[in-house]
């Protein structure tokens, strides 16, 4: 009877963490000579200092940050499977959970599938090695000024600024270069009235933002691939 209840309530803990933070628990009844990963999704708008509708669907960086640092401090966790399906968002809290990602010292692959627009671009070669979905899309363009901001020239500098931070980030985090990345983010071609460029699947690899086409097996086999190498190395790349 009790090993009954302790299943359903396993169960019932399983469901409710799916439902709130679209996380699968680690199962500690696991065998103990397999890899324990964890998946971290990150999808709708990336919500950062300002609350947004409650019909918005979001990522809270406040739910993201506290779970890397459980991830980082969990020797049962090995490896970090980040799934992307995100139209972009707040841009310091986007690029304060790549940073995150970046530095988190345990193997990790991002997978965007849908799209990973915008402050999604940092947060998808956050980690060590990448993969997008044939269908999937990525936008590329400079940071935007919304109406809660005052149109001043030092405010026109703090953009500039945290433009430039994005594309550091992003060259050092994949292989394209930052004039390339310039030279995307600044397309007056690509999008209908609007600066940037909008990549598709292969075209991203091509562009050398991305590092392969492909799905969700490819993506926990190169993970598992990466805690492999870990476990021998003692360190990652």
């Amino acid at each position: 009877m009790k090993k009954n209840e302790d299943i359903k309530k396993k169960q019932d803990n399983t469901t409710e963490s799916i439902k709130e933070f679209g996380q699968m628990p680690i199962d500690e009844d696991n065998d103990e000579n397999k890899s324990k990963i964890h998946c971290l999704t990150i999808i709708g708008q990336i919500e950062g200092h300002i609350l947004l509708p409650p019909q918005n669907k979001t990522t809270k960086y406040e739910h993201v940050i506290p779970q890397l640092v459980a991830i980082r401090d969990n020797d049962d966790i090995k490896g970090l499977l980040i799934v992307l399906n995100t139209v972009g968002g707040d841009v310091e809290a986007g690029l304060a959970i790549a940073e995150m990602i970046a530095s988190l010292g345990k193997p990790s692959v991002s997978l965007v599938l849908g799209g990973g627009h915008s402050i999604g671009v940092p947060l998808a070669v956050s980690a060590n090695y990448s993969f997008i979905a044939s269908t999937a899309t990525m936008t590329i363009h400079p940071v935007r000024m919304s109406g809660t901001v005052i149109g001043i020239p030092q405010t026109f500098d703090y953009f500039e600024k945290m433009q430039e931070r994005i594309v550091e980030f992003v060259s050092r985090n994949s292989k394209i270069s930052q004039k390339r990345f310039k030279e995307l983010m600044l397309d007056t071609g690509k999008l209908a009235k609007d600066v940037g460029t909008i990549l598709i699947g292969e075209e991203a690899v091509r562009e050398k933002l991305i590092d392969e086409v492909g799905g969700l097996d490819k993506a926990i086999k190169k993970l598992y691939e990466l805690i492999d190498e870990n476990n021998n190395s003692g360190d990652i790349k």
